[in-house]
C-alpha cells in the first residue's frame, strides 16, 4: 500500500503560530484515495514511493510555497493531500485567484510531479461577505480570544458559504474552542456552525 500523507494546511501553519512548527507524519492507506467532496483520486506505481524523509522534505517546501501565497487569508482554508509524487490541493477559498495560485506554487516543487487542484471556490455573495466581517470580530475582537488576532498567522479560519460557518485551524484549549462556537452562533444571518478547531497545548 502506498503512503499517503494528508495534510490540513490552515492547522498546519497555526500550529507553528501558536506552539511551534508540527511534523507531518504520513499515515496507511489504501491504494483509493479519500477526497474531498470534489472527488479526484491519484495513483503512484511502487517504484515511485518516497522515504520518509523525502515526504517529509515535500511536505515542508509545499507549505512552504502555500503560505507565501500573498493572497492568502482567514477567510480561506487550504489543504492538501501528498500521495507518492502526486499532490491533491484541497480546502475552500474566498478569493478565487487562491485557486489558480496555489496549483502554480506546488507545480514549482521540486520533487512533484502532479497536481490535482480540488480547492473549492466560494460562490461570491453579498449576505457572505457581511458574515465573514461579523463573524471575525465576534471571534478576533472579543476578549478572550483576542491573543489570537496578536499572531502573525491568525489561527482560527472562518470559511461561509450560504450563511453556513466553518472554524478551521487550531486553540489553545477546549474553552477557546467553545467559545469560539459561542460567539458565532450569536451572529445574525448564520445558519449553522461547523466547529473543526483543534486543541493544541501551547
Amino acid at each position: 500500500m502506498h503512503k499517503i500523507v494528508a495534510v490540513v494546511f490552515a492547522g498546519l501553519i497555526c500550529m507553528a503560530a501558536v506552539s511551534g512548527a508540527q511534523q507531518a507524519q504520513p499515515a496507511q492507506s489504501n491504494q483509493s484515495l479519500q477526497t474531498a467532496p470534489n472527488g479526484g483520486q491519484a495513483t503512484q506505481p511502487a517504484d515511485e514511493a518516497l522515504s520518509p524523509q523525502s515526504q517529509d522534505k515535500l511536505v515542508r517546501e509545499i507549505r512552504h510555497e502555500l503560505i507565501m501565497l500573498p493572497y492568502y487569508g482567514v477567510f480561506d482554508n487550504l489543504a492538501f493531500r501528498l500521495q507518492g509524487r502526486t499532490v491533491i490541493l484541497e480546502g475552500q477559498v474566498a478569493n478565487s485567484i487562491l485557486k489558480p495560485d496555489a496549483e502554480h506554487a506546488v507545480k514549482k516543487v521540486e520533487g512533484v510531479e502532479k497536481v490535482i487542484n480540488n480547492i473549492q471556490v466560494l460562490p461570491p455573495s453579498p449576505m457572505d461577505e457581511r458574515i465573514r466581517r461579523q463573524v471575525y470580530q465576534a471571534i478576533y475582537g472579543y476578549g478572550p480570544l483576542f491573543k489570537y488576532a496578536n499572531l502573525s498567522i491568525p489561527p482560527i479560519h472562518i470559511i461561509v458559504k450560504s450563511g453556513n460557518v466553518t472554524l478551521e485551524g487550531v486553540v489553545n484549549n477546549e474553552t477557546d474552542k467553545g467559545l469560539c462556537s459561542m460567539r458565532v452562533k450569536q451572529v445574525s444571518s448564520v445558519f449553522s456552525v461547523i466547529n473543526n478547531l483543534r486543541v493544541v497545548k501551547p
